[in-house]
């Protein structure tokens, strides 16, 4: 019997089945972090942006529970000051996905498959990631990385425009936009991005939260930003994500129930027509 999409939502929130090792990307010459399963071949993988000002280390419990349920996490560290190029952190996401997908990661010999790669992003973050998803797509059938799915939270404009590369993508979207968000509202950002999307994409509303609730612990942007952590869009955003790259990337239709059903605090606004890619 399926489960139902509340089981799932429940399932998710919760560490997967895996334990997780910890490792430094600048082992392989770009600094940021990687959280892997312990042991595993042939593994799915995504490459996170971080927000304006924001460190990697900010997203380490979103990037454990993605390893934690078998999924490879890597964050590079670059483009950190008050003034980054988000073509050049998007050019970093590509590269991060290259490193992961052709060096074994781990004392075990961890693989990753290069044909179940995503992408995701918080903020500006998350529109570079759009970027380097476009930059992936117009390299065409060749192209190293392929990036088969794209997720993101409080999605923020880029230069150039996040809503112009959407255009290009035809892979997978999720986006999570932020009710009451004040550095990057939802109408000229993440729906923005959702509504020029080439490929089937859903769009997703968390309620009563802010732009860094999904950041974790103290930073001092905090002062410039608005918001700060929160629990329930941690929660939340772990187990969509997880629930999306798990479906895209390894083709499980497992969790096609949640991803097809309103969840409370994360009601979709653009629905998604995409059949899970294995």
């Amino acid at each position: 019997m399926a489960s139902k999409p509340k089981q799932l939502l429940t399932e998710l929130s919760h560490p997967g089945p895996h334990e997780v090792l910890r490792g430094n990307l600048a082992l392989v010459g770009l600094p940021g972090v990687v959280f892997t399963p312990r042991q595993g071949l042939g593994l799915p993988a995504i490459a996170f942006g971080h927000g304006w000002m924001q460190p990697a280390t900010r997203y380490r419990q979103l990037l454990h529970h993605l390893a934690s349920w078998g999924v490879v996490a890597a964050a590079p560290a670059t483009q950190l000051g008050p003034l980054p190029s988000h073509r050049l952190l998007a050019g970093d996401l590509l590269t991060t996905l290259d490193v992961v997908s052709t060096v074994r990661l781990g004392p075990d010999g961890i693989s990753v498959d290069p044909e179940k790669l995503g992408l995701a992003g918080h903020s500006t973050g998350g529109g570079s990631a759009v970027l380097a998803a476009a930059q992936s797509a117009e390299a065409g059938g060749d192209a190293r990385p392929k990036v088969r799915a794209v997720a993101t939270v409080a999605a923020a404009q880029t230069f150039p425009p996040a809503t112009e590369a959407a255009k290009l993508i035809s892979a997978p979207g999720l986006h999570l936009a932020v009710d009451g968000d004040l550095v990057a509202p939802a109408v000229g950002h993440a729906d923005a991005i959702a509504q020029a999307w080439a490929g089937p994409v859903q769009l997703r509303t968390l309620a009563k939260s802010s732009h860094l609730a999904v950041t974790e612990g103290r930073h001092w942007s905090q002062l410039l930003l608005q918001g700060k952590p929160q629990r329930a869009t941690q929660q939340l955003t772990k187990a969509l994500f997880t629930a999306f790259f798990l479906t895209h990337l390894t083709g499980t239709e497992k969790y096609l129930p949640l991803l097809d059903a309103d969840a409370k605090r994360a009601p979709i606004e653009v629905p998604e027509d995409a059949e899970p890619a294995a």
